[in-house]
């Protein structure tokens, strides 16, 4: 297996369209998994350590930027709330200092904690290859379990959210307190609407928005919205179940 290291984006992008099979890797807490359980066997891997434009966080006209690279270490310390917090629930401290919010993305699994946080802040992923760039909503982005619009030859640069004040948090419900992937998770916003995102509640995370007047019903209608399976994780009706109680105490947390 080759392992191609750029060390700037126009080196990775050419790489790419040379490799289209090159599979990214930056913290490769996701990556590693399949290698080590053979489940992939790619001929070769694109190693994103150096390039440097991926990295970082930054504010501007009203949107904040997160490069790909950004760590889940790095996430806790950006202005997002719902983010933040999710990010402290990524396993430990090494998964967090090398996980990426990148890497979550590409991966597009529907218990991905960073991507509800995403969704509730008008989430946009910007992609590029050598032909050029594009953008999309993260809601658009991902289009089944573990499957986005990426093409061959692109790779995620940077995702910007809308960096005006509001309420939020994240929660979510696993086998234990800590380092685990979650049964379901769930992101509340709200500003001038209600907002909310949930993951392992269906094939692609999902969302909900409702006026602040509907508050009340708001817990039922996450519920309604999502379209959980029995796993052994959990089955579908604790899931549903969970929902209603998460967004009941999401808003209780975010409207006090």
């Amino acid at each position: 297996m080759d392992v191609l290291t750029p060390r700037t984006l126009d080196e990775a992008l050419r790489l790419k369209a040379e490799v289209p099979g090159a599979v990214p890797i930056q913290g490769g807490t996701d990556v590693m998994v399949e290698l080590n359980f053979d489940r992939a066997r790619p001929a070769a891997l694109l190693n994103l350590n150096e390039v440097a434009e991926l990295r970082g966080w930054s504010r501007s006209d009203g949107r904040i930027t997160l490069g790909a690279g950004l760590t889940y270490t790095e996430a806790m310390e950006a202005p997002l709330q719902a983010l933040a917090e999710a990010s402290r629930t990524v396993g430990g401290p090494q998964i967090r200092n090398r996980g990426t919010i990148g890497g979550n993305l590409g991966t597009s699994s529907p218990a991905g904690d960073a991507l509800p946080p995403l969704l509730v802040a008008d989430a946009q992923v910007r992609m590029a290859s050598v032909r050029g760039e594009r953008t999309s909503s993260l809601q658009e982005f991902v289009v089944g379990v573990k499957r986005n619009v990426l093409a061959d030859d692109e790779l995620i640069v940077d995702v910007t959210v809308d960096a005006e004040p509001a309420r939020e948090t994240f929660m979510k419900v696993g086998p234990r307190n800590a380092m685990v992937i979650s049964v379901v998770s769930l992101a509340l916003r709200a500003d001038g609407e209600l907002t909310a995102s949930f993951g392992s509640a269906g094939p692609v995370p999902g969302v909900v928005r409702a006026q602040l007047d509907d508050a009340d019903s708001f817990p039922e209608q996450v519920a309604a919205a999502a379209t959980p399976i029995d796993d052994v994780r959990g089955t579908a009706a604790y899931r549903r179940h969970a929902l209603r109680v998460l967004t009941k105490r999401a808003l209780d947390r975010c409207l006090a």
